[in-house]
């Protein structure tokens, strides 16, 4: 059996209880590909492309991904974060070299990396959602792919789509917006554009793996 590993950020990953309802759609991938494919997940909250490899994360899917697995890289959200320089990585350069590191560990093992684009923000402006929620890293990712030739979900494309023609108000139910007393976690309620709440999450997840079945 093949395994696929997902290396990315909290939008990806398995969640706290103590987070819940926040959702990662990397927790509800498994639901939507073939069975014959093993989900790792090893998103992890707060990382850019820079954190998860200074963090020894990127070691961990080096010391146990084989040959005909596969590496669903997925960042930007951190990677935009300029005020933090233990995360913060210059689209164009830094970020880009960054990926080419994901990408030789997939590739030294014979297995498969793909890049999969950040999902989008859900920022509106006078009822229309911004073109660059997530800065140039998505842009940046497929100019780096088309480079290197390397399999590409534009997940930042499928999604944007998704959000904005659901629009400003209905969007809202992909992400963690909660009213006060509404989750025990969030007392005070909470309004958060990036993070998911699970019919996002799970809704996403879906969207990957239609893609997905056209590449593995």
């Amino acid at each position: 059996m093949s395994k696929l590993f997902i290396a990315g950020d909290s939008t990806a990953s398995i969640k706290l209880d103590s987070k819940r309802p926040e959702s990662g759609w990397g927790e509800f991938l498994h639901e939507f590909i073939t069975p014959n494919i093993e989900v790792i997940n090893y998103a992890q909250n707060g990382k850019s492309t820079k954190s998860y490899i200074t963090e020894g994360l990127l070691e961990k899917i080096d010391e146990e991904i084989q040959e005909d697995d596969y590496l669903l890289i997925q960042f930007g959200h951190n990677d935009e974060k300029s005020e933090d320089p233990f995360r913060y990585t210059d689209p164009r350069t830094e970020y880009k070299d960054n990926l080419m590191r994901f990408v030789l560990v997939a590739k030294k093992h014979g297995s498969i990396p793909i890049l999969l684009t950040s999902i989008t923000r859900r920022k509106f402006q006078n009822g229309k959602l911004e073109d660059y929620t997530v800065g140039d890293y998505p842009n940046q990712m497929k100019e780096f792919a088309i480079e290197n030739r390397i399999l590409l979900i534009d997940a930042y494309k499928i999604t944007h789509k998704i959000v904005s023609d659901f629009g400003e108000d209905y969007s809202k139910k992909f992400f963690l917006h909660l009213n006060p007393n509404e989750s025990i976690n969030y007392l005070n309620g909470i309004v958060d554009d990036t993070h998911l709440s699970p019919f996002g999450a799970r809704m996403i997840a879906s969207l990957i793996a239609v893609e997905l079945k056209n590449i593995i």
